[in-house]
């Protein structure tokens, strides 16, 4: 149990969306020990004692190499020690690779602690798993290791009784030793090949270690209003705040509200935002590296102290330049880009800095007219840059002038993907899990897909369709993921089949 907690506790460190139930954990491992150590307890005065030495726990210090008069390494904790840094360094931990470390930390301890049956049944259940999973090969090695194990352990036992001799005569006896130490050696070359094979199955091949290996970068660009926030906000609820780092443009403002720059330059216009820092600060995050930044209060129009922010698994990139620079669309591995309807992009701006952000309705329509040159040049062009383009529209323009608490608005998606993507898997989960109607359209090159879908559905079917669509990638997701209803949760489904393709194309 000592062995194996150290590997379960970086397992938490490890596995954020798991990192919750650690106090459920300790309480239950706790609750072993004491039932463990109990009779110990009971039964002697010096209950520790008899466990450390016992005969199992001895064997761990009989390999060593001595190193001056007073100094002898260890083998066994040295291996073992070894194995659990290279568990540290594993960047992202799922319940495959820690059974796959766990098994190799426990068998090289069988290896160096001959006749242990104590260690070897921590690691039969180990093997069982792997042995499940991999192919013939693996499972004969397995029989094949179990066997040679159980002989050695035999011979071993019978080697040790006085009354050998007699049994098998003289000759046979002293052989015994010679025969004794070529069955260990098969057995420990036998060892080492399984040791071997399922670091290389079961971690440096493992899907889930290969993706996680670096952070996955999502760059959010579109106009003011376009929704950036609520898009980003609702990835979030899906990995989860323990996951995902959040770099956002308004931070890289120059200049506070009240500065007199505004009055001649907008947001809009790159040279009003250090696009430099904002660049050096997102490849710092994908390089895994902490970043000190500032956040822009919408209410005061003033920038806040510098605070930490650290790199994550997921770290996503948005504002209104997020696709500007060459620099920066090459951190992305996805693009996306809000080309929300323009009617409708107005309606949702005028709601959410008159009511959230207390911005005057006058003021708010004089932006529009003022920013509506600076978007066109620099905003707008950026949408050809994109891998993912999400187009929001109402179901009727008559509908942003009628709604209410019974006619609520309406919307319908427009998705338009560039990398291509599972798509008729996706249209029929649409259609046939969620009840949507469903359009697409393919260019004749195949290069550009254009799904428009319209409908009302649930989170729960939305959810439904991800795991038919994209099941790998929910290994990364929170375990109380949250999913939207109506259009939100469809941005969700369709971006969470572009990042599962994205990360399978590191493969390539």
């Amino acid at each position: 149990m000592a062995a194996a907690l150290p590997f379960f506790l970086i397992y938490f460190q490890h596995n954020r969306p798991h990192r919750k139930f650690l106090p459920d954990f300790a309480k239950a491992f706790a609750l072993g020990a004491t039932l463990f150590l109990l009779p110990f307890v009971l039964l002697s005065s010096d209950g520790l004692a008899m466990i450390q030495s016992n005969p199992e726990v001895t064997k761990i210090y009989r390999l060593a190499v001595p190193i001056g008069e007073n100094i002898t390494v260890y083998l066994v904790p040295l291996v073992h020690l070894l194995i659990l840094y290279a568990a540290w360094r594993v960047r992202r931990l799922n319940f495959d690779l820690l059974c796959a470390i766990l098994c190799i930390a426990f068998l090289l301890i069988v290896l160096m602690t001959p006749a242990a049956p104590g260690w070897f049944v921590w690691v039969l259940p180990l093997l069982v798993i792997y042995q499940a999973r991999s192919d013939r090969i693996a499972r004969a090695l397995v029989c094949l290791f179990s066997f040679l194990y159980l002989g050695t352990s035999l011979l071993a036992e019978y080697a040790a009784q006085s009354s050998l001799a007699t049994l098998i005569g003289a000759p046979l006896t002293n052989m015994l030793p010679r025969g004794l130490s070529i069955l260990h050696t098969t057995l420990v070359a036998t060892g080492l090949v399984l040791a071997a094979r399922i670091w290389r199955e079961g971690v440096s091949r493992n899907d889930f270690f290969r993706l996680s290996r670096r952070p996955f970068v999502l760059g959010i660009a579109g106009d003011s209003g376009a929704g950036k926030d609520t898009y980003s906000d609702a990835l979030t609820d899906l990995f989860g705040t323990h996951s995902v780092a959040k770099l956002s443009g308004d931070d890289y403002h120059l200049w506070d509200r009240q500065k007199p720059m505004w009055q001649v330059m907008t947001h809009l216009n790159p040279r009003a935002n250090d696009l430099e820092a904002f660049a050096n600060d997102l490849v710092a995050l994908s390089d895994g590296k902490p970043i000190q930044s500032r956040h822009y209060d919408h209410q005061t129009g003033r920038m806040s102290k510098p605070f930490k922010i650290k790199s994550n698994d997921f770290i996503f990139a948005s504002g209104l330049h997020a696709l500007y620079l060459p620099i920066l669309r090459n951190c992305y591995s996805l693009s996306v880009y809000l080309d929300i309807d323009e009617d409708l992009r107005r309606y949702l701006k005028l709601k959410r800095d008159v009511e959230v952000r207390g911005h005057t309705r006058e003021r708010v329509l004089g932006s529009f007219e003022r920013r509506e040159p600076d978007s066109a040049k620099f905003i707008r062009p950026q949408a050809a840059h994109a891998d993912l383009l999400f187009s929001l529209k109402p179901i009727h323009p008559r509908m942003l002038t009628e709604t209410s608490d019974r006619h609520p608005l309406r919307l319908k998606l427009v998705a338009r993907s560039r990398l291509g993507l599972s798509e008729t898997s996706l249209a029929r989960a649409l259609i046939g899990v969620c009840g949507l109607h469903v359009d697409m359209v393919t260019s004749a090159d195949g290069a550009e897909i254009v799904l428009t879908i319209e409908g009302e559905t649930t989170g729960k079917d939305i959810e439904l369709a991800a795991q038919i669509i994209c099941p790998e990638i929910f290994e990364f997701l929170d375990t109380s993921a949250k999913w939207a209803n109506g259009v939100g949760g469809l941005m969700q489904l369709i971006t969470l089949a572009h990042i599962q393709q994205a990360l399978t194309t590191r493969f390539i």
